[in-house]
């Protein structure tokens, strides 16, 4: 890649990139300033998720959250209520960990050197990369899908971009084609080429404004470039939950995981539930009287309508059950709280699903 660069069509290419960058760019709420927090904080929101999606959550967590301390001082389950239905909620407890760290030991300002800010919970070498090179100039290319799709294009590179020799030579190559006098912008021109016109499909080459020096286009191949990758195989599961609720309209939740992974409820309040193989009722009942020290016998477990829903390579299926009590059971580690004010607690996505089954009408 660096080969087909001389030193004056490396500086061309950097202006003409820029160029189109400061003419096109979007007018995203992150980039209304270089403050370092709120850089920080769209980077992680913005890992593996869709910008459309995260900028409803960015703008409410920064209306209760507006300065790195007050993030350091807030209970984590505050933290999670609002990162609530964004998913991968590591990010948020990491988030909230390496806030107060910053507090702690860096005096409320995220930490300007690359070895510190890679020391913090949550912070890997191309969220340390783009808040540094955004917020502070810092000379350090960026390395993502959207940056390694359109390197590999301007070099016609083929195979698995993931390939960890492929993908340090990516990584050499964004090094060397790094415009140090602007690392900010430069970096999040690549990114925005790579969202809005190299796309993984249908790339719009005829928008591009570096199009000139792309070997794939050239030789034809922007459709075939970067190689599809291997994905896992979906798997299949099926989730009951029991929503237990008495005459006031209450339930009760539990933090406990239970007889599944705690990808699923991401370790938050969540009704009781367990993964079924044939009967989902009975083995219910069961994980019921075991968890909680109900009789099972006595539950009369109410079907709901059935949802879907997704995480990573998982198809899963929840089955909600109702089961009406007069008195909801008092275990260690369960919550009660009126079901309509579920959105008041940390919950997961798949948490909502579930309680909206027993809401309908």
């Amino acid at each position: 890649m660096k080969s087909q660069f001389t030193p004056r069509a490396l500086k061309a290419f950097q202006r003409r990139l820029l160029g189109w960058f400061r003419t096109h760019r979007r007018d995203l709420p992150w980039r209304a300033s270089r403050d370092p927090y709120r850089v920080w904080v769209a980077e992680i929101m913005l890992q593996q998720t869709r910008i459309a999606a995260v900028l409803p959550y960015y703008h409410r967590f920064l209306k209760n959250f507006h300065t790195v301390e007050s993030l350091a001082r807030a209970p984590q389950d505050k933290v999670l209520r609002l990162w609530s239905g964004l998913g991968y909620y590591s990010r948020a407890r990491n988030l909230h960990r390496a806030a107060k760290g910053i507090v702690a030991r860096h005096e409320g300002k995220f930490p300007p050197t690359l070895e510190a800010a890679l020391a913090l919970p949550g912070i890997g070498r191309y969220t340390a990369a783009a808040v540094l090179s955004i917020a502070y100039d810092v000379p350090l290319a960026v390395l993502d899908g959207n940056v390694a799709r359109v390197l590999a294009r301007l070099g016609a590179i083929r195979g698995d971009l993931r390939a960890p020799r492929r993908w340090r030579q990516l990584g050499d190559t964004a090094d060397s084609l790094l415009a140090r006098s602007a690392p900010g912008d430069w970096n999040q021109a690549l990114m925005e080429l790579g969202e809005t016109v190299c796309t993984p499909q249908a790339p719009r080459c005829g928008a591009c404004p570096v199009a000139r020096w792309c070997r794939a286009r050239a030789l034809n191949l922007t459709r075939e470039i970067p190689a599809p990758r291997s994905k896992r195989a979906a798997v299949k599961i099926r989730i009951a939950a029991a929503i237990l609720r008495d005459p006031r309209g209450r339930t009760i939740l539990v933090r406990d995981p239970g007889a599944h992974d705690d990808v699923l409820f991401s370790r938050m309040w969540q009704f009781p539930a367990v993964e079924v193989a044939r009967e989902p009722k009975p083995e219910l009942a069961k994980h019921l009287s075991e968890i909680l020290n109900v009789d099972a016998a006595s539950l009369d477990l109410e079907a709901l309508p059935a949802a879907r829903h997704g995480v990573t390579f998982r198809n899963i299926t929840l089955l909600p059950f109702l089961a009406r009590v007069q008195n909801l059971p008092k275990r260690p580690r369960t919550r009660v709280v009126a079901l309509s004010n579920l959105s008041r607690l940390p919950v997961s996505s798949a948490t909502h699903k579930i309680a909206a089954a027993a809401l309908l009408p």
